[in-house]
């Protein structure tokens, strides 16, 4: 791997995949705590309708699929807090509808067909030096929110009834937090591609959970687990000249098993 740093394209995935790794500890904690896993998979393929329409109106892929998506989410936030019984149901339904609308609008663009794999599994070897300051200033804001709202955020995570009674605005900060979600997937997408994007919104936090107790401290821990996935995926994917974003999330994957067999074996023996 050393000697792979000679290339421009191999720092900058580096730089980018430990970027992506500090954005999806902040982020991926909030979502884990939360329980809005699945909400947050809901937000990453509805936004292939965004791509969809972007191709086939010829805008600018970032602000016509951040706006749809940031649409979509905002409805998927609507319906999670206020119909909490049929939210999966809804949310579904809307995931569906927003992959399958982009998928169409592709198909009918004229003279044009986009790869939507490499939207499943990103190009994180093309990412450029101005993606990486993207990714950067997305780094710095999500550090920045999370230190401003960590109190509100800490009670609304574990507790949304006793925050609501200590005056937090807990709906203002809910739709906030996915607002934020749908901005980071949609940015993230292009980059690191929406599998990849899923795998470090959620297994970090859940193993990190595990070994932590403070929110703090999972958003620190996701973020390093985050990034040995990152650098370990994309060493085997170098050794081995696989892909990159799968060697990532193969590596994660791994790791999540594991977990699962370490936390039976820990019962096993305290029995």
């Amino acid at each position: 791997m050393l000697e792979a740093l000679q290339f421009d394209f191999i720092q900058n995935a580096l730089i980018a995949g430990l970027v992506a790794s500090i954005i999806c500890g902040i982020m991926g904690t909030l979502v884990v705590v939360n329980r809005i896993v699945f909400l947050s998979g809901g937000i990453a393929h509805a936004a292939y309708g965004g791509v969809g329409l972007a191709f086939y109106l010829k805008w600018p892929y970032l602000p016509c699929t951040m706006g749809f998506s940031f649409f979509a989410a905002m409805i998927m936030a609507l319906v999670s807090h206020t119909a909490k019984h049929r939210a999966d149901t809804i949310i579904g339904v809307i995931w569906a509808i927003g992959m399958a609308f982009g998928i169409i609008m592709i198909d009918i663009t004229p003279g044009y067909n986009a790869d939507l794999m490499s939207y499943l599994f990103g190009s994180i070897l093309t990412v450029t030096r101005n993606d990486i300051y993207i990714m950067l200033i997305i780094a710095l804001l999500m550090i920045i929110l999370a230190r401003l709202f960590y109190k509100e955020l800490l009670a609304m995570s574990y507790d949304e009834e006793f925050a609501k009674t200590r005056g937090v605005p807990v709906v203002k900060i809910y739709f906030g937090l996915i607002g934020m979600l749908a901005i980071t997937i949609v940015l993230l997408i292009q980059i690191v591609g929406l599998i990849l994007v899923i795998a470090l919104l959620t297994i970090p936090p859940f193993i990190a959970e595990k070994y932590v107790k403070s929110l703090f401290q999972m958003m620190v821990v996701s973020g390093l687990i985050g990034a040995v996935f990152t650098v370990t995926g994309l060493l085997i994917s170098y050794q081995y000249n696989l892909t990159s974003g799968a060697s990532i999330i193969m590596v994660s994957g791994i790791a999540f098993i594991f977990s699962l067999i370490l936390d039976r074996v820990r019962i096993i023996l305290r029995f």
